[in-house]
């Protein structure tokens, strides 16, 4: 895949470079915006529409982006609503098409930010977390409000972090 053309807004790294406003969300954030089917669909078009009406920027990473892909071409996962590899992509394309998204590359003081949250843990995580703590530390390193379906988060101790409603 080629990277995002120069109609996408990405955003510039500096070394001082901090974003100050926008939402990060997390891959299950994306996927169950994108996937009508899903149990949360609603909660998470509430959490779209609100962040529209309110002009708050929301940003994919080459992770979420990765992640987001991955998840919409797992048979076991998406069932009868399985994509191809170029339909998930297109979905990809799309949500970047869209004026409240852009891509985020990785942010200066990233590696800062990782070593800073697993120094914070009270245990160690288990590796079924690192992805998610990677998805914490892009968020804090960039200044973004974290977005996720995943409780988990919370155990990061992060500035920001909305964990939308699962009941």
């Amino acid at each position: 895949m080629s990277e995002p053309s120069n109609s996408w807004r990405v955003a510039e790294a500096t070394p001082s470079w901090r974003l100050s406003s926008g939402d990060f969300l997390d891959v299950n954030a994306w996927l169950i915006l994108s996937y009508r089917s899903h149990e949360f669909h609603a909660v998470a078009s509430r959490y779209w529409q609100s962040a529209c009406e309110s002009g708050t920027p929301l940003w994919f990473s080459r992770g979420t982006m990765m992640g987001l892909v991955r998840l919409l071409v797992q048979p076991r996962l998406m069932g009868p609503d399985v994509m191809t590899l170029d339909q998930a992509l297109d979905v990809y394309r799309k949500w970047l098409d869209t004026p409240q998204v852009s891509f985020l590359p990785e942010t200066p003081g990233f590696v800062d930010a990782l070593v800073r949250l697993i120094g914070s843990a009270s245990a160690p995580l288990p590796s079924r977390l690192w992805t998610d703590l990677c998805y914490a530390a892009t968020a804090e390193a960039s200044g973004l409000r974290m977005v996720t379906f995943d409780r988990d988060f919370e155990r990061f101790g992060l500035k920001r972090c909305l964990v939308l409603p699962t009941d």
